[in-house]
Parts: structure tokens; C-alpha cells; sequence
């Protein structure tokens, strides 16, 4: 029977949940603090369809430029990894042999599957089991600036539908509480996609994105209260 293991799910759930939850998150605040100083609803209008686009394309950017590093120190790994293998052959099957020792073999299997793992892929060999770098891991840079972009867009959708839909005295609160909603949601999601416990995934969401909002609110009060 074939395993399923929802640990390959990590790399597009990292990107996924955290273009969601700041897509939520940072729109949200941005519409409470702007809230918070009074002004047009027109004017908070234009600063949640502004926050989402720059959002988006903040993150697609930011994700692209951070897995590509690390896509670029994964190719440098490799290429001296298998100049390693074709200049000392033998040395890297004792390298191998001894991973394989300190991970309980004895001495004449370790060789063995060295040897065996070798002749079949030995840069494969080597970057698993001595770069750490697998299928899973492997950086994806287009996929995880995509995954951003489209979540975050999807996460800021919903501050921004409240304030299209509701323009009466608790904008504010209906935001907050809405964002918390789904906020909580998503923590949930992400936790159960994982395999992780539901309640600490929940809260950390909810504390760190409740008081985000709590001071963005503050700050837009003070400099609204300043500026009239």
C-alpha cells in the first residue's frame, strides 16, 4: 500500500498560509487604521483595493527572490557535489558509507548500500543523504511566488468585500470580527493540512493577527486625532 505522508504538502502550504493569513492580516489592518482616523469611505475603499494589490504583488516578488536563493545555493551545492563525485569517486562512496554508520548500520552493510545507491544515482545519493536536499524540499521559486500572490489576494478579498458592502459607524468591528473568523478558519486548515493540532495553530493566528489590528487601529487613531 502507498504511503501518504502530509509532510510533501510543506512547501506550498508555508506559501499558501502565509499569503492568506497576511492577505488577511495587512489589509485588514490597513482598513481598521485608516477607519480609526475618520475618513471617507471612499478613501478606505481605495486604500483596501490598494493594499491588496500591493500586497499581492509584494509577496509574489518577495517569495520569488527568497526561494530563488535558495534554489541558487541548492544548484551551487550540487554542481560541487558532483565535481566532488567525478574527481574522487572513492572518497565520496566512504563519505557516503560513514552517513549511513552514523545512522546505525555496521561498516560492511554501510558499504554496501553505498555502493548500491552509487551506481544508481550517486549525486542523488549525496544530495539526500548528505545536502539534505529531496523532491519535497526541492525550491520551487515560480510555484511559491504564484501561491503567494493568489492567496494573499484571496486573504485581502474579504476586508475588502466588507468594506464594499457595509459603509455604516462599525466598519471597524465588522472587519476585525470578520477577519478574525476566517483567520481562525485558516489556522485550522492549515493545522489539520499538516497534521498538527488544530487549538495551537488557531491561536497563535488569532493572538498576533488580533493585536496587529489593535495597534494599527491605535496608530490610526493618534495621527487622525493629530492630523484634525
Amino acid at each position: 500500500m502507498k504511503e501518504t505522508h502530509k509532510i510533501k504538502n510543506i512547501g506550498w502550504l508555508r506559501a499558501a498560509v502565509l499569503g492568506a493569513n497576511d492577505g488577511i492580516v495587512s489589509t485588514a489592518s490597513l482598513v481598521i487604521g485608516v477607519v480609526a482616523t475618520h475618513a471617507t469611505h471612499s478613501s478606505v475603499l481605495v486604500a483596501a483595493i490598494a493594499g491588496l494589490v500591493s500586497g499581492a504583488m509584494s509577496m509574489a516578488t518577495g517569495e520569488y527572490v527568497s526561494v530563488s536563493s535558495q534554489s541558487d545555493t541548492e544548484t551551487a551545492a550540487l554542481n560541487e557535489e558532483r565535481a566532488e563525485i567525478a574527481n574522487d569517486a572513492d572518497g565520496e562512496h566512504r563519505e557516503l558509507a560513514a552517513i549511513y554508520v552514523r545512522r546505525g548500520l555496521d561498516l560492511a552493510l554501510a558499504r554496501q548500500v553505498a555502493d548500491k545507491l552509487m551506481r544508481h544515482d550517486a549525486l542523488g545519493a549525496h544530495a539526500r543523504d548528505e545536502l539534505g536536499i529531496s523532491e519535497i524540499t526541492t525550491a520551487r521559486p515560480l510555484q511559491a511566488a504564484l501561491a503567494s500572490a493568489s492567496s494573499f489576494a484571496i486573504g485581502a478579498a474579504l476586508p475588502l468585500a466588507i468594506v464594499t458592502l457595509y459603509s455604516g459607524p462599525s466598519l471597524a468591528a465588522a472587519v476585525a470580527v470578520a477577519a478574525m473568523v476566517a483567520l481562525a478558519v485558516l489556522g485550522a486548515l492549515a493545522a489539520w493540512t499538516g497534521g498538527a493540532k488544530l487549538l495551537p495553530g488557531i491561536g497563535r493566528v488569532t493572538f498576533w493577527s488580533a493585536l496587529a489590528m489593535a495597534v494599527t487601529y491605535g496608530v490610526g487613531a493618534f495621527f487622525g486625532t493629530v492630523a484634525a
